[in-house]
């Protein structure tokens, strides 16, 4: 049975949007037990007016909540009864395969390296969101854990982008870009310049060189490299205009005569698929990647909606055995990389 851990107080819109996401999620994932940590009456009251099955979800008492104005790293260390910390806990020790958390995003990196751990061998751990392209889906890290990031650590984001594509998307071989101001090889930063000479020598990444933020949305590459301050600003931009474009269409047709709302009728199903797609809650989560364990980060304005996708993204990443990939692949990597030597 796969087990999910979810942090019930991180969110902006409090306990009830996260239970609810963990409720409906339910007929969802099958062979899925879901622990919920928070003070254990304030859930226990929430989900009394809701029907599930009561054997697959457990609560655990976590009373302490980490706020988004305190230090990460001191929160992480000194509320130890915390919903983040002991979920966190939870899966150091075994007791879960992941966790979901639309806490504190410091918090989350916090207590993902300082509680879970890193795998051997990797030097910071960058978060992953997919993001709808005209061709499909394609993985953004890193796009929130570090804004000021070394070469070196771009190329590791690179490897592990490539390994988590090849497993959850099924693309044997993807197309790797640095994101860029433009294509030239002398365009971009310091960082984007070394980083750039460094990708190109890793014959193992298929990486095809700079890509624009305005190529990024045609999907022109799989796994779309960046530090977190450009990477975030893509995200956002990303989906403030997604957000943007489906008020803006929901609002035409709104008021619109009565020609236009037939025809909109007529073509009812294909439009709503469409701005489904580019849907941010739709992908879920974002997982944390390099972890010696799955930490997934949920946005923190999240709706049920998002919580439920998101649970549904973790047993997937579970059942893919993503983490043990990662760490195998970067254990053979450093193994033929001795053997240069």
């Amino acid at each position: 049975m796969i087990r999910i851990a979810i942090d019930a107080m991180g969110g902006d819109n409090g306990p009830e949007v996260m239970l609810r996401g963990a409720v409906d999620s339910l007929p969802l994932v099958p062979n899925t037990k879901l622990f919920l940590f928070g003070p254990e009456e304030r859930l226990r009251q929430i989900l009394s007016g809701c029907h599930y099955d009561r054997d697959r979800i457990e609560l655990v008492d976590a009373p302490e909540v980490v706020s988004l104005h305190e230090s990460p790293v001191m929160a992480v260390r000194r509320k130890k009864d915390s919903s983040i910390v002991k979920g966190m806990r939870f899966v150091k020790d075994g007791n879960a395969d992941a966790i979901l958390s639309s806490g504190s995003t410091g918090a989350i990196l916090a207590g993902g390296q300082l509680i879970v751990g890193r795998l051997r061998g990797i030097q910071r751990p960058p978060l992953g969101a997919l993001i709808p392209t005209r061709k499909g889906l394609s993985l953004l890290v890193d796009c929130g854990a570090n804004v000021d990031a070394k070469p070196e650590w771009l190329v590791q984001f690179a490897e592990m982008g490539s390994i988590y594509v090849r497993n959850m998307l099924g693309i044997a071989r993807p197309t790797i870009g640095l994101v860029n101001i433009g294509a030239e090889e002398e365009k971009g930063n310091a960082l984007v310049k070394e980083t750039m000479q460094l990708l190109k020598k890793q014959e193992r990444l298929n990486f095809i060189g700079s890509v624009e933020a305005r190529d990024i949305v045609e999907g022109n590459c799989d796994v779309i490299v960046a530090d977190a301050f450009v990477g975030n600003v893509v995200l956002k931009m990303y989906e403030g205009v997604a957000k943007m474009l489906l008020t803006e269409i929901s609002g035409a047709l709104r008021h619109s005569g009565l020609p236009t709302l037939l025809g909109a009728a007529l073509i009812k199903g294909s439009l709503k698929r469409t701005l489904q797609r580019f849907d941010a809650k739709a992908a879920g989560g974002a997982p944390i990647l390099g972890l010696n364990g799955l930490v997934v980060k949920v946005h923190g304005n999240t709706d049920g909606t998002e919580v439920t996708a998101a649970v549904r993204q973790a047993a997937d990443f579970v059942r893919s055995g993503i983490v043990q990939k990662i760490s195998e692949n970067l254990a053979t990597e450093e193994k033929e990389a001795e053997n240069e030597e």
